[in-house]
């Protein structure tokens, strides 16, 4: 269910894409990049027959996700199930979505291996399903949809954040932006949706908790009423319980002595994270943001706001904030951006930022997180390494870009521990009460 793509309005280097608030004018770097990035990630739909993650299948069987449409009459429904069982295929779970004269069914399955996708949708289509449309499952596809559901709003319950990595699990793979109701810039303003928001085929958009215009469009298949009303549900337990985010921090002593800290930071950091850029050097500002750094509260307050993704600060103890670490979601392959200031560089902080922001990705069921540098950064590329995970390296003139890919086991623990009542993010951290 995660893995999906989604665009947040940032550009994925962490600057606000042109044409959102904040936005400055593209540099060559940002066209080679985004030149490479179009060629690497198309919007067609996932082949059907891709694979899917090992424990989704054995020797014996494989596990699909299948919808199809039939007319709402008596026996349409035997007829599927009655093809499917002729080819041996387990019904697992089955969800209903009414639509009038027709009905959508959904359907968890266990088929033999050797049943490809296109056999599958050869015999539904012969017993009168249409617009059928199959994808692989895994394990945890098996949590039936109100246990899910209760999951997600739990999430979302304890940490902002969490809101498009819920929709993206309730709805699969899927486009999110986010566009506040008073855009800078001089951008116009979105167009209002009415409070009970909008449905149209693929696209679907609601009122955004903090104002403005939530949009959620998938390429296949059209959205339900049902995941509809899910979704704005979602959404609307978000405005309700207002701005949050889980705090708490660890300490750190860094090699020579000195104690840090590292805890989540949202917008209401802003002045401290302000005041670090102007002690940033522009050499090291030009390293995180690669180019020209205009006016920094313009894309900070996108960077810190919980709709993008997560953000770690270090403080010393006095307070004062000398890193910032950001997660930004963009579906199975997350970005990670690093900012140290110049006094506190090659102490271990970006290291450590690092490895919870991984740790953070993995526990959010990413499969992937990649970070966008220059090819002079040997610190960042020693970061990534540090990993110790697998990684591809793609360049494009001077830009590099990283991608590590996570392990799938820790993040199946992850997820099993969040299934057992632990909460989102780091376990050793709080959750604030909801801002007032």
């Amino acid at each position: 269910m995660s893995r999906d793509r989604s665009d947040m309005t940032y550009t994925r280097h962490g600057r606000p894409a042109q044409g959102h608030p904040g936005g400055e004018p593209t540099t060559r770097f940002t066209a080679a990049f985004h030149s490479w990035w179009a060629r690497r990630h198309g919007h067609a739909p996932p082949a059907p027959d891709t694979d899917g993650a090992a424990e989704s299948r054995s020797p014996e069987s494989t596990l699909w996700r299948m919808r199809t449409t039939v007319r709402d009459e008596p026996g349409a429904l035997a007829a599927l199930c009655t093809a499917l069982a002729e080819h041996r295929v387990d019904i697992l779970s089955l969800q209903t979505h009414p639509l009038g004269e027709a009905t959508v069914d959904e359907f968890l399955l266990r088929a033999p291996a050797g049943l490809t996708a296109t056999g599958l949708t050869t015999a539904v289509t012969g017993a009168g399903g249409t617009d059928t449309w199959t994808e692989r499952a895994d394990a945890h596809d098996l949590v039936d949809a109100p246990t899910r559901v209760l999951e997600l709003a739990a999430r979302t319950a304890l940490d902002g954040a969490e809101l498009p990595l819920a929709l993206r699990q309730l709805l699969g793979r899927c486009t999110i932006r986010s566009l506040p109701a008073a855009p800078g810039g001089g951008q116009p303003a979105p167009e209002g949706v009415p409070v009970e928001g909008t449905l149209e085929d693929t696209v679907m958009r609601l009122r955004a908790p903090e104002g403005g215009v939530l949009t959620v469009e998938r390429p296949h298949p059209p959205f339900t009423p049902t995941e509809f009303a899910r979704a704005r549900a979602l959404v609307e337990l978000d405005a309700r319980l207002g701005p949050r985010v889980p705090h708490g921090q660890d300490v750190l002593t860094l090699p020579e002595g000195s104690d840090i800290t590292v805890g989540r930071a949202d917008t209401g950091d802003l002045e401290a994270a302000r005041a670090m850029h102007e002690r940033c050097s522009p050499e090291t500002l030009r390293r995180r943001y690669h180019g020209p750094v205009g006016d920094a509260d313009r894309y900070l307050h996108h960077l810190l706001g919980p709709r993008f993704g997560r953000t770690l600060a270090v403080r010393t103890a006095s307070g004062r904030v000398v890193g910032l670490g950001h997660l930004l979601w963009d579906g199975d392959e997350t970005e990670v951006a690093l900012l140290v200031e110049d006094a506190w560089q090659r102490r271990g902080i970006g290291t450590e930022l690092l490895a919870r922001l991984v740790s953070m990705a993995t526990e959010a069921g990413c499969a992937h997180v990649y970070a966008v540098t220059q090819a002079s950064n040997t610190g960042m590329v020693a970061a990534m390494r540090g990993l110790g995970l697998p990684l591809d390296y793609q360049v494009e003139e001077s830009t590099l870009v990283v991608t590590a890919r996570l392990d799938p086991a820790r993040a199946r623990h992850a997820r099993e521990g969040r299934e057992h009542g632990s909460p989102a993010g780091h376990r050793s951290w709080s959750t604030a009460p909801p801002a007032p």
